[in-house]
């Protein structure tokens, strides 16, 4: 490929796919590489626009990249398939993300920093830890039902009470191994939970930005050192409600012929953060009490026109927008 100025590359674990462009958007050809050859490639190349798609190992590539000197845009993928040609395969997504990349009005992920991957990480496999705890209580309480010892649906009233049943003598021999394995199963699991939740703790303490949004009602350590991994750079959105609705909280638009109908929330971009915000939001409403300020009237009055679920949402789609503004100056400095 010569006289490029620009590349869209599909990534992959050990074939990547490279369609080259020329300054005016023409495709001047095409290439597969292996991980080691595209390094070398590029190291021979002069500063290239290079444009990928934001999934795994994109962000690891940014950063190499960018300190060889090249201009590197993540995007998307749900942006990138709008401008697929043909079938999906890989060639047919080098082209879409670099056409899609070159576009003027795309909005491109912020590459994120190593510390920034590293706290997200801490957040999924604390998620995925509770997730099985979740599931460890689910079955030792499925199980001892079997044997017509019923407890509610409580991981609190699990750990109360199944050491009452074990030390009551009902199960002996393998029962008892079994129910006394998943009960330090689920102990085991508490901990790992705990361990995970203080080491984030401590890194939002850290955090200048973290700190800064704690300081928003409803938001917490958890919701705060989340923002603060996954928004790499705040300005990359011109205003909050762009924020919003990259995290899902705005309502769809069904609109035509100059009238505007609005639907449920898009429910896009990071589940867990939208989740987060939600939690939040009903933390701040259930000690909501009899205050008095702008924000506590302005959430009784839609509680009462709109009811609680939706006023839950759009609280956390104003807690979305102030954290953009926390999150844009603090970054900024």
């Amino acid at each position: 490929m010569k006289d490029i100025t620009a590349v869209g590359i599909d990534t992959a674990k050990t074939t990547f796919y490279v369609v080259g462009f020329s300054s005016t958007g023409n495709v001047m050809g095409k290439k597969k590489f292996t991980r080691p050859s595209l390094k070398e490639w590029l190291v021979k190349q002069e500063p290239l626009k290079i444009y990928m798609e934001a999934c795994g190992g994109s962000h690891e590539w940014g950063r190499y990249l960018t300190k060889m000197g090249h201009a590197v845009k993540l995007i998307a993928p749900h942006f990138v398939s709008p401008f697929r040609q043909g079938d999906k395969n890989d060639w047919n997504d080098a082209l879409a993300i670099g056409i899609a990349g070159a576009q003027p009005t795309m909005r491109c992920v912020a590459i994120k920093s190593v510390d920034q991957q590293t706290i997200q990480s801490l957040h999924r496999v604390r998620t995925r830890l509770q997730r099985d705890r979740v599931a460890v209580a689910n079955q030792l309480r499925g199980l001892l039902a079997e044997f017509d010892v019923v407890l509610p649906r409580s991981i609190a009233t699990l750990r109360k009470r199944v050491p009452e049943v074990l030390d009551s003598g009902q199960f002996v021999g393998v029962q008892a191994e079994l129910f006394q394995g998943l009960l330090e199963e689920l102990r085991q699991r508490d901990e790992q939970v705990k361990q995970y939740t203080k080491r984030i703790e401590q890194l939002a303490m850290a955090d200048p930005v973290a700190v800064k949004l704690m300081a928003l009602n409803g938001v917490g350590v958890l919701t705060a050192s989340a923002l603060s991994a996954e928004v790499a750079d705040a300005r990359v959105f011109r205003n909050g409600r762009q924020l919003s609705a990259y995290l899902g909280l705005v309502p769809r638009q069904f609109s035509t012929g100059g009238k505007n109908r609005l639907g449920s929330i898009t429910k896009r971009g990071d589940r867990y953060l939208r989740q987060l915000l939600v939690h939040g939001a009903r933390s701040v409403i259930r000690h909501l009490g009899d205050k008095q300020d702008r924000v506590s009237c302005w959430i009784r009055q839609l509680i009462a026109r709109r009811g609680m679920n939706k006023a839950v949402v759009a609280l956390a789609n104003k807690q979305a927008r102030w954290a953009w503004a926390v999150m844009a100056q603090a970054q900024a400095v």
